[in-house]
């Protein structure tokens, strides 16, 4: 590792430890190595362990063999999840002190038959999945913290009206790759799209659009780049950075590896993990070269 790295930019790749690296994470990996370099900053590596249930030690240890056989070096040490629960845990009684969160306790299979009832006319998230009902944003409070208290199951999920009365009419972010629809530039954040979205289980502290701005305000992260999935998510990242007074990065998402049936890599598929090329003969630079085919340029 370089003994003094610029303070200017900070890159990070941030995998969860639930399975293997197939060549989607190659690129992300890749990019941020890359663009670290190219502009004398920093690339920061990341456990998103938060889920206990799923992260699997072999599987971080796995991670770790796969970059460094990629020739990808980061700085020491490691951040990882489960390590930072009360930090977590202290940004959500922030928000609940502000009145933008509430104890949800349908279970799937009631939201799921709610939509059925509806005929299928129900409003859906940017992924396709179904808008969590509304109507436990008014449930007394006291009786919701009594079926707490009586081990009843529950999320605390964001009142997105509430939520989004407290932010700047004018929400954004500074995109400088590309959304699937081509959305570059300044991008106009709609984090209602996602209704009421979960920051917290009892299985889980911090969700995944909790836990990853307070991850990269912690870390100084200047430029987060990621797969075009996430893109939509970021209006969700921009409500919460505004709720919470963090700084915005700015934003660079770029396409997708797909598979043969058109559909973006799975840590299920075995022949597309990195550990399966290396297994082949494959180099590292043939790696680089692969996904060149593929349409990726790294600096």
């Amino acid at each position: 590792m370089p003994s003094a790295l610029s303070k200017n930019r900070v890159f990070r790749f941030a995998p969860s430890p639930n399975g293997l690296l197939h060549l989607g994470h190659a690129v992300s990996a890749i990019l941020n190595h890359d663009l670290a370099a190219a502009s004398g900053g920093r690339f920061l590596l990341r456990m998103e362990d938060i889920d206990p249930a799923r992260s699997r030690p072999e599987f971080e240890e796995a991670i770790y063999r796969d970059l460094a056989w990629l020739g990808l070096e980061w700085e020491q040490p490691v951040r990882r999840q489960s390590e930072h629960v009360a930090f977590y845990g202290a940004a959500l009684e922030r928000l609940k002190e502000m009145g933008v969160l509430y104890p949800g306790f349908l279970s799937r299979g009631e939201v799921k038959a709610r939509v059925e009832a509806a005929g299928g006319d129900w409003p859906r998230d940017p992924d396709g999945a179904p808008l969590y009902p509304t109507d436990e944003r008014s449930l007394d409070r006291g009786q919701a913290l009594d079926w707490i208290a009586a081990g009843r199951q529950h999320a605390w999920r964001l009142d997105m009206d509430k939520a989004r009365a407290l932010a700047p009419a004018l929400l954004e972010w500074q995109e400088t790759g590309a959304g699937p629809d081509g959305e570059t530039g300044s991008v106009p954040a709609r984090p209602e799209r996602w209704g009421d979205v979960i920051l917290s289980r009892p299985d889980a502290p911090a969700s995944y659009h909790l836990a990853v701005v307070l991850d990269d305000a912690a870390q100084g992260v200047t430029d987060v780049v990621r797969g075009q999935d996430l893109f939509h998510a970021t209006a969700v990242h921009r409500l919460l950075q505004t709720l919470l007074g963090l700084p915005a990065p700015a934003y660079r998402h770029h396409g997708l590896v797909l598979g043969a049936d058109g559909r973006k890599l799975s840590k299920s598929n075995q022949d597309t993990g990195i550990a399966a090329y290396r297994e082949r003969g494959v180099s590292p630079a043939g790696i680089r070269a692969l996904l060149a085919g593929y349409g990726f340029v790294f600096d």
